[in-house]
């Protein structure tokens, strides 16, 4: 009986683990597929869904320049605005050995592409982008 019940707390503690990890695969799934969408569609409303309470973004070799989430969304409708998008697909993503998710795309717009390199980290049960860096090809 005594095996039993090691047994039993070692397997609950197993699911428990198994879990914990499948939901955070959900979250960083989720929080990537929104972001893609959004980048596809050229909007910054949606993007924003995604940003942090600060976010880094960098465009095309400026210094990068730490913005409000608010402020951010500006600066993502300009972008937007001056470069439409045609398509956006993620070329490679994953997680760092820090936990952050990263994600390299290419951003087609009507005036040229660019490479985009995203970056997320973990605020409570989600994944948040701290920082975008567009890179014109």
């Amino acid at each position: 009986m005594k095996n039993f019940k090691h047994f039993a707390v070692a397997f609950s503690m197993l699911l428990v683990a198994i879990l914990l990890t499948a939901g955070q695969a959900v979250a960083q799934g989720d929080a990537m597929s929104s972001v893609k969408q959004a980048m596809k569609a050229g909007s910054a409303k949606e993007l924003s869904k995604n940003f942090g309470n600060m976010v880094e973004i960098t465009l095309d070799g400026a210094e990068a320049t730490s913005y409000s989430s608010t402020q951010a969304e500006f600066v993502m409708k300009n972008f937007f605005s001056k470069n439409a998008p045609v398509d956006f697909s993620v070329n490679h993503n994953g997680t760092s050995d820090k936990g952050q998710l990263y994600a390299i795309g290419t951003y087609s717009s009507k005036g040229g592409s660019y490479t985009v390199l995203i970056r997320m980290k973990s605020s409570g049960d989600k994944y948040l982008i701290h920082s975008m860096n567009f890179i014109k090809d």
